[in-house]
């Protein structure tokens, strides 16, 4: 199946779960930043009709997924409840919300891919360490800052005036093309003349410089100086928090290839989907807005200076890198064997025949036909569960649990 080219309009955790692993170069994402505002996109404007809300609480966690993430990252649980306790109820609630995603993204990566995460300093520690679970503390590269300047209010303290972008690889072997800058004046100048030296105590000064200087120029920084998008600049297009191409052409640039593929799960306006095809580069795009697929065709035509069929879909992508098993005998044998007998749900013993096969990513949130996705319940919760979630399935056994205790205790 072919996956490139396409906007998604859907929930993210979706669409990813249902892309193949190892499949992209590069994801770039800039996702809401837990600041409890609400975001829309003025009237008149070529985003007009978006918004989303950037406040946050255990209604928008899925908790098909909860179990899986818990089960391979047992250390997340308990730093997204210590930073609960620490923050606050919506940031943990924010935090889960990323790091199933965060988990899926790192799947689908390629080994030798990146992920830059643009964050401000309301979440930036927290989804540092989010990462460093996931893609472990030695594959973080960088954190970027984005400075810029603009008009801001008066507040009794600095003014805010940059953003972090986080760089991880998923291993030593990633894609990296270092980009460069020009020299200053004043380094051209010293560097001409040949007279930098090094001093240290003891020891006869070195010459730095040959007088030669580099055509490239210097090695970039891991402070960019890039201006924000003004309000007059051809490429805005009203929404709220949209990023200079500028910004994504550097990344693009650093950490791809042409030809490769860029993925950006909360693409919004769809600045790295342009950016990624002016590069010439493959891209797959992610929001759950349906206003993005209008904004999209406008800047593709105008923005990139031409335009190409891409393929629009809220329809949730199926893996074809994996091995579809239908429901058997034989994956029902050795389910019973992996759980010991015992009912996913109630956590009652039961003999094989009481048991039955069911997916615990439900088909219609994204999950398929593969052996990882398979549990055994027992009938009765299985009824219960439906084609619903296993936290919902948890919910009326404790219920049902509560109510029996007090039958007991009652007498009744």
């Amino acid at each position: 199946m072919e996956f490139t080219n396409t906007l998604y309009t859907n929930d993210n955790l979706f669409i990813l779960s249902g892309l193949n692993s190892n499949l992209v170069d590069l994801i770039y994402l800039d996702p809401p930043f837990n600041s409890k505002r609400f975001y829309s996109a003025p009237i008149g404007s070529k985003a007009a009709g978006s918004s989303f809300k950037d406040m946050w609480s255990w209604e928008d966690v899925n908790e098909a997924y909860l179990e899986s993430m818990t089960d391979k990252y047992p250390a997340l649980q308990t730093f997204i409840a210590a930073a609960g306790a620490m923050h606050s109820k919506a940031m943990a609630a924010y935090l889960t919300y990323m790091a199933q995603r965060i988990i899926e993204m790192h799947r689908i990566l390629k080994d030798t891919g990146s992920l830059y995460l643009h964050c401000d300093p309301t979440a930036s520690h927290y989804l540092k360490a989010l990462l460093d679970e996931v893609f472990g503390k030695d594959n973080f590269r960088n954190e970027i800052v984005w400075h810029y300047r603009r008009w801001t209010g008066k507040a009794k303290k600095f003014q805010s005036l940059h953003d972090i972008i986080l760089w991880y690889s998923k291993s030593d072997n990633y894609t990296f093309n270092p980009l460069f800058t020009e020299y200053t004046e004043g380094s051209k100048e010293r560097k001409e003349q040949g007279i930098l030296h090094r001093f240290k105590k003891g020891e006869e000064p070195v010459l730095v410089s040959d007088k030669n200087l580099d055509e490239q120029g210097v090695r970039e920084n891991d402070v960019w100086q890039i201006p924000f998008i003004a309000p007059s600049a051809k490429e805005r297009t009203g929404y709220p928090t949209q990023k200079p191409l500028a910004l994504l052409h550097r990344i693009i640039k650093a950490s791809s290839n042409e030809g490769d593929i860029v993925l950006d799960p909360f693409c919004g306006c769809a600045t790295t989907c342009v950016a990624a095809q002016q590069l010439d580069r493959k891209w797959i795009g992610i929001d759950i807005e349906k206003q993005a697929v209008n904004i999209l065709i406008e800047r593709l035509s105008n923005d990139a200076g031409f335009f190409k069929d891409f393929v629009n879909t809220s329809l949730v992508p199926q893996r074809t890198d994996i091995k579809i098993e239908e429901p058997s005998v034989s994956v029902k044998e050795r389910l019973y064997k992996e759980q010991n007998g015992i009912c996913n749900g109630c956590g009652t013993q039961f003999e094989v025949r009481n048991m039955e096969i069911d997916h615990i990513i439900p088909k219609s949130k994204g999950g398929g036909d593969y052996y990882e996705n398979y549990q055994l319940l027992c009938g009765s919760c299985n009824k219960i569960k439906g084609d619903r979630t296993m936290e919902y399935l948890r919910m009326k056994n404790k219920i049902r649990e509560e109510l029996l205790k007090e039958k007991i205790i009652f007498g009744e």
